[in-house]
């Protein structure tokens, strides 16, 4: 039997909890203007026990999900409890899909759960078959996150250093200063660890590989003035592999890249998320920002969340180990888009690019 688009399109929202916007919908089906803002709003929290705020949160159907730092965790046995409580409170939600429940698990110093991977990114590219640590990496990290119920890595780093010991080397957090092998090897990274379930995230698009050892974006501004062609054929260089291995979450650097737009940091510029990759590289999957608390921002939490998703950016990550945070970043997109600083059709498409992201956990 032929059903007709319209009809076929009512019953796709409501098989995935109605959290779809028909075309001709002002807001995605079936949400409040609150429920749209924090399916873009990924929280956080302090200590080992989630605050009840946070609980009450997800049961409204008003986070799209959390990040864990090593402070949230003790161990395997009660990281795993938390989350199953979360899932429980995200169970009673009327937004019908996964939370998204992330952390940094890169390799080597940079590890929020005990175990794999173990090494590093510099180690895995110094390997004596690198692809095949790459690979044995991305299933070791899914693995240990998918084992306490986690669904997303922000890994893996896709940056490319040019010099030892700078800021991406100093913490062994890049493969290589070849962007043909950080290619490569993120590509097989991603494709191990997505086939375990837990989706990747490459960062820092479009890349912090010529940041010095000083150059830290959580601490203060940072400027990388690096010419356009350098800018496209190395940094940006490993990025159509990871497309192509189907990445499913870039996060945008907080660097200002005069080449792109010397007047916003990435996460904050149309130019560098909606033309240079949206519309350049063809990514279609989901933007996330680096911490909104980072040194490189100004402003309040709800201006630089505004500005992220004026941008383009479609997750606003909230790390400062405090769920007011989230709630503030919230609160200011709904007033902007009900006072139409921010459009709400965008608004809606960045809401659905992340129920597909959820749905498909």
């Amino acid at each position: 039997m032929r059903i007709p688009g319209r009809s076929l399109q009512l019953m796709l929202a409501i098989a995935l909890g109605g959290v779809f916007a028909l075309s001709g919908t002002s807001h995605a089906q079936g949400l409040s203007p609150r429920q749209e803002a924090g399916q873009r709003v990924i929280y956080s929290y302090p200590g080992l026990t989630p605050p009840q705020s946070l609980l009450d949160r997800i049961r409204a159907g008003e986070a799209a999900g959390v990040i864990f730092f090593g402070e949230n965790i003790s161990g395997t046995a009660q990281i795993s409890a938390v989350i199953r409580q979360l899932d429980d409170a995200n169970a009673q939600s009327p937004v019908k899909a996964p939370l998204l429940l992330m952390t940094d698990q890169e390799g080597g110093q940079v590890r929020r759960l005990p175990g794999e991977p173990t090494l590093s990114e510099k180690q895995v590219g110094q390997a004596a078959d690198p692809v095949a640590a790459a690979t044995q990496a991305g299933t070791g990290a899914g693995q240990n996150l998918a084992g306490v119920g986690m669904n997303v890595n922000l890994a893996p780093v896709l940056d490319v250093y040019r010099a030892d010991g700078d800021f991406l080397d100093h913490f062994g957090r890049s493969y290589s200063k070849d962007p043909a092998v950080a290619a490569r090897l993120g590509q097989a990274f991603i494709g191990a660890q997505q086939r375990t379930g837990v989706a990747a995230t490459a960062k820092h698009f479009p890349g912090l590989g010529s940041a010095t050892r000083d150059q830290n974006t959580d601490a203060a501004p940072v400027t990388l003035d690096v010419p356009l062609p350098t800018l496209r054929d190395v940094d940006e260089a490993p990025y159509p592999a990871a497309f192509s291995a189907g990445v499913k979450l870039v996060m945008v650097s907080w660097a200002t890249y005069p080449a792109l737009d010397a007047s916003h940091p990435a996460g904050l510029s149309g130019p560098v998320v909606r033309q240079e990759l949206r519309q350049r590289l063809g990514f279609a999957g989901v933007t996330i920002t680096d911490a909104l608390e980072a040194g490189a921002l100004q402003g309040t939490t709800g201006q630089r969340a505004v500005s992220a998703a004026a941008a383009g950016m479609d997750l606003i990550l909230c790390s400062a180990r405090d769920a007011t945070q989230g709630d503030a970043a919230s609160d200011a997109l709904v007033s902007a888009v009900q006072s139409g600083q921010l459009d709400q059709a965008d608004f809606t498409a960045s809401v659905n690019r992340v129920t597909t992201l959820r749905t498909g956990l």
